[in-house]
């Protein structure tokens, strides 16, 4: 937790300040950008919203920018730590409506707990937004205040920490009491919580069918009971007569069909559910600590669905899920409200989505083969893609339907387009990668563990279960770096291969010396040479790695690309019928993942190498349950010019073609074109790219990639991984110098990936 404390200041401190920032949408270089944008071209903007408000729509960020607020009463597990202090997740909500769903985000925290001076606030906000998130709100203001802003306001409003988890729980309960066979309005429901999220969830059920007096809410007094008079808030809505106020939890549970726990962690004994009737449902949705352990829990029982709010449990209910598609629905049809109609079409939207195929990327992400409807997946996975595609278009149904739509949508099917094209700014790949490698974390040397950085992601990877690291270089060194900078490396193997320790470590040594020598007896090495060779961490890690000591290498932070290929090289070798090894950088744009070869290794490949490079990069690609789609990029456009590198990716794309018809692939063109369809579509029809453009941008010689891929990566700003060497036969990955943390967790859990694909 110390280190978790420590990491968690250093990310929200470095660099710029805090998790968000403001950019420009338009262009502002020249002064007449400026003019336009500001004084006099501004006026008219506003002269045309003056004569029609509506207009607010068309010509500013209105209808696409949400306030997340907050007073800073009820935030996460911490309680009422006050409105600054709370800004930190409401910066954290408004990434997430951002990664998520393409919204942009104010956070505003109001210092204070008057609900007048609250409501107040945020109503002569409104002109400001184009819809309101409530967040962290404690009970009974909360409802007072959802209320009141949603009779006052014209603009959506919803209090995400009620109607969140009630949206995602009532659609894994329509689905799980359908496995089940069971009917809601005859089913008993324990409800163990009796806060704002306990009851806005049992609202829910009741309106999905669940009958009152089949439901027993507790809260820390006991039974909410009509002989109580200590009922506050909303409780007394759910209070039952029809079992003795003494009733316990315990008593409560006997026989019952569902419980739902939104209170605090353990309070479900494993006698309390052994008593629970058959096939029960069981949410138990206290974070982090479960009101009973997913173990616990399915030790007891088998005929049991279980659901948790956390991740590395089956059936979570996150409310990710939820808020950030349906205010995107909301907001496209410039909603007046979220009413009770739209948050069921959100519900039934998530519930029939988890009965349809899985797509490939999701199996990746969660490393199985093909997850299926059944007890272990009755709601869908915050990284499926199809959430915004499924969620906001029923709840923007929804909106139209019940009349509270200003701008309903006409062509579903271009509005269907106009999210997935939304997608691009929400990159999953690296989610989808690390969450693959957590399914079955390989061992990974880590030649470089000299160095800080090094250390930091190695503890990193071994705290969050993507792999187990291996550490060569001074077991001195490694351990005072540790310590002078508090990491845990508590378990994680360090060797020595320059000067071994022990017998075993010496024993090791030699084998991997005639290993080596056997291999390059007749290629230049003698065993003198053989044995010094072998001492240096490249050679050793690579050697690890052959032997099956270890699964997969990353190394090259400190040293010259060469410096790791040729060990690897001339230990493990290229893959069968690999001519050229080549590097592959991705980087993760606003485009989706781009992936840019060779960026590292072939200075000027010919035309034949260009096609393996083409070929290997896409093998690459489709591990990922990617579609490579490849642009032959050079100075012409399909002939326009002739010259050396035109010529060789003309002839490139010739054999490519011949060897691989289904290939979507195509050139040779300028870099632009594969990203501007329109001119691609005006000017070349007949290209094989005009319909979904690029992902897969191979380069005429290393000069021309490695200048691209550090102007973008540099200029955009945005996240890389690589570079990832292609068509050796074992998996051993490169970091480039002045690698960070996350880049070099990011290339562990691709050497994982690797390493999973290879083993199998």
């Amino acid at each position: 937790m110390k280190n978790l404390k420590e990491e968690a200041l250093n990310y929200h401190a470095k660099g710029r300040p805090g998790k968000i920032e403001v950019i420009p949408s338009k262009e502002t270089a020249t002064q007449h950008d400026l003019t336009l944008a500001y004084s006099p071209g501004v006026a008219e903007p506003c002269l045309a919203i003056a004569a029609d408000p509506e207009d607010a729509y068309k010509y500013t960020a209105k209808g696409n920018l949400v306030a997340v607020i907050s007073n800073g009463t009820a935030v996460l597990g911490l309680g009422d730590i006050g409105a600054v202090a709370g800004k930190p997740v409401m910066e954290g909500k408004g990434l997430l409506f951002k990664i998520y769903a393409d919204i942009d985000v104010f956070d505003i925290e109001l210092d204070t707990k008057d609900v007048d001076e609250f409501v107040r606030t945020v109503k002569i906000l409104e002109p400001t937004f184009g819809g309101v998130n409530l967040e962290d709100i404690s009970a009974p203001a909360c409802f007072e205040i959802e209320e009141r802003l949603k009779a006052e306001l014209n603009i959506p409003v919803m209090h995400d920490d009620q109607h969140g988890t009630a949206i995602i729980s009532a659609a894994a309960l329509i689905n799980a009491l359908e496995l089940v066979e069971k009917d809601i309005a005859k089913v008993k429901i324990i409800v163990n919580g009796a806060g704002a999220s306990a009851i806005s969830c049992t609202r829910l059920y009741h309106s999905l069918g669940a009958l009152k007096e089949n439901i027993f809410m507790f809260d820390s007094k006991g039974l909410i009971h009509p002989d109580r008079d200590n009922l506050d808030g909303k409780k007394q809505e759910f209070a039952n007569g029809t079992a003795p106020a003494s009733t316990t939890l315990a008593d409560a549970l006997v026989g019952a069909d569902v419980f739902i726990g939104l209170s605090r962690g353990n309070t479900l004994k494993k006698e309390m559910l052994a008593a629970m009737g058959a096939d029960c449902v069981v949410f138990a949705m206290a974070n982090p600590t479960p009101e009973i352990s997913y173990e616990d829990a399915t030790s007891t029982r088998t005929d049991l669905i279980f659901a948790t709010g956390r991740s590395d449990y089956p059936n979570q209910v996150n409310n990710v899920l939820g808020f950030p598609y349906i205010f995107r629905g909301a907001l496209d049809v410039r909603s007046k409200v979220i009413n009770e109609e739209m948050k069921l079409a959100a519900v039934r939207a998530l519930a029939d989505l988890a009965k349809k195929p899985v797509p490939d990327v999701v199996n990746m992400a969660y490393g199985k083969d093909n997850i299926v409807f059944g007890r272990e997946y009755i709601i869908p996975k915050p990284v499926d893609p199809r959430l915004l595609t499924t969620v906001a278009p029923a709840v923007a149904k929804a909106a139209m339907d019940t009349g509270v739509a200003k701008s309903p949508i006409t062509d579903w099917e271009a509005y269907e387009t106009h999210l997935s094209k939304r997608l691009g700014l929400d990159n999953t790949l690296t989610r989808v990668i690390i969450n693959k490698a957590k399914t079955d974390p390989k061992r990974v040397v880590l030649a470089d563990a000299e160095n800080l950085t090094v250390l930091k992601a190695a503890q990193q990877v071994k705290e969050e279960g993507i792999a187990i690291p291996i550490l060569l270089g001074s077991v001195e060194k490694i351990q005072q770096l540790a310590i002078e900078n508090q990491l845990n490396l508590e378990g994680v193997e360090i060797i020595n291969s320059h000067q071994p320790q022990t017998e075993t470590e010496q024993a090791r040594l030699q084998k991997f010396s005639e290993l080596f020598f056997n291999k390059r007896k007749r290629k230049g090495f003698n065993k003198i040479e053989a044995q010094e060779v072998i001492r240096r961490r490249n050679y050793f890690g690579c050697m690890m790695v052959e032997t099956g000591e270890a699964d997969a290498m990353v190394g090259g932070m400190t040293r010259n690309y060469p410096d790791t290929i040729r060990p690897a090289l001339q230990t493990i070798g290229r893959q069968k019928g690999v001519k050229k090894v080549s590097g592959m950088y991705i980087l993760m744009s606003r485009f989706g993942p781009l992936f840019l070869t060779d960026t590292s290794v072939n200075f000027n490949p010919t035309a034949e190498e260009i096609v393996e490079i083409a070929e290997l990069a896409a093998k690459e690609v489709e591990k990922f349950n990617i579609k490579p789609r490849i642009a032959l990029l050079t100075y012409s456009n399909f002939g326009s010019a002739d010259g050396d590198d035109a010529i060789k990716m003309r002839k490139a794309l010739g054999i490519l073609k011949e060897r691989n018809p289904e290939m979507i692939v195509d050139g040779e063109m300028q870099a632009h074109l594969p990203f501007n369809l329109d001119l691609l579509k005006e000017n070349h029809p007949f290209c094989d790219l005009v319909d979904g453009g690029a992902n897969v941008l191979v380069f005429p010689n290393l000069s021309a990639s490695n200048i691209a891929y550090n102007l973008v990566k540099e200029i955009a700003n945005i996240e890389k991984i690589g570079p990832v060497l292609l068509g050796l036969d074992k998996p051993i990955h490169l970091l480039q110098l002045g690698s960070t943390t996350r880049e070099i967790v990011n290339m562990v859990a691709i050497a994982v990936v690797d390493a999973q694909i290879n083993q199998r």
